[in-house]
């Protein structure tokens, strides 16, 4: 119920905002914006052998930035130090899976939620893993540092019994489930699902169990902005609002996801 209670009242505050920026503000012009991302992540964001970024969240950025008439600047950061890192003025936005908290809004702000994805392990197949600290009591569970997966499961499984193992990135959590050296890991499943499970290194594993829902996880993805930075705030969410309604934001989930992860109001 609290979860709801929060999901609701956020979308409404953050919906609202969008309404009250097309409405009566008059958008100053921006000219340039410094997305900060973690190319781990596939297929949100990774790199070619070429060494450019490529992924959901980099199409995504620069189709808010083309709306926007600005240019578009990537900013390579380990997730867990995007937070800091954004207030002291390294980047000025994070685009990188950040799902939105209750912790988080403590810190920074947030555009309207951009798409909703859902979070769930990857085991073995066939382990029968479930995602609970009954079910996992005297596993390794690897998780990437900073993400709510990270908190959840400190939360919720590691008074348990479970051990928990932080990673400074995806890569790292997704070479130690091969090797054996973890049990499970728990992450966002659409990049597990479009990204580790689709190489042949994800071959023997599969999502286990059902997706995990709780306020600690969050209503949704968008990006991260310093607080009191509303210009570029609602100079975002009426660009979204724009790629929304003309189409390219559903072009671009259905290049990269078998289902629907947009907002449901």
């Amino acid at each position: 119920m609290a979860s709801s209670r929060f999901t609701a009242r956020l979308r409404q505050t953050l919906a609202f905002a969008v309404l009250a920026g097309c409405a009566f503000g008059v958008q100053a012009k921006i000219d340039q914006v410094r997305f900060a991302v973690d190319p781990t992540y596939p297929p949100f964001e990774s790199k070619t052998p070429q060494g450019k970024l490529v992924g959901f969240d980099i199409d995504l950025g620069n189709a808010l930035c083309a709306q926007m008439q600005a240019k578009c600047v990537w900013v390579e950061s380990q997730f867990d130090g995007m937070i800091p890192a954004l207030k002291a003025r390294k980047f000025d936005a994070i685009l990188s899976d950040m799902g939105i908290t209750e912790e988080r809004l403590k810190q920074i702000e947030f555009t309207v939620p951009l798409y909703d994805t859902h979070t769930q392990l990857i085991a073995r197949k066939g382990s029968g893993l479930l995602p609970t600290a009954e079910s996992l009591k005297g596993k390794t569970v690897g998780v990437e540092q900073g993400t709510v997966q990270e908190r959840y499961a400190l939360a919720k499984w590691q008074p348990h019994g479970v051990q928990v193992v932080p990673y400074g990135d995806q890569a790292q959590v997704e070479s130690d489930l091969i090797s054996g050296r973890l049990d499970v890991v728990f992450t966002d499943a659409a990049q597990a699902a479009n990204g580790f499970l689709k190489h042949p290194q994800g071959k023997d594993f599969e999502l286990a169990g059902p997706i995990v829902q709780d306020p600690i996880i969050g209503p949704g993805t968008a990006i991260g902005l310093r607080k009191g930075d509303a210009e570029l705030k609602t100079a975002l969410d009426n660009a979204f609002a724009e790629i929304k309604k003309n189409g390219t934001f559903d072009t671009l989930q259905k290049k990269y996801f078998a289902t629907d992860i947009s907002i449901q109001q």
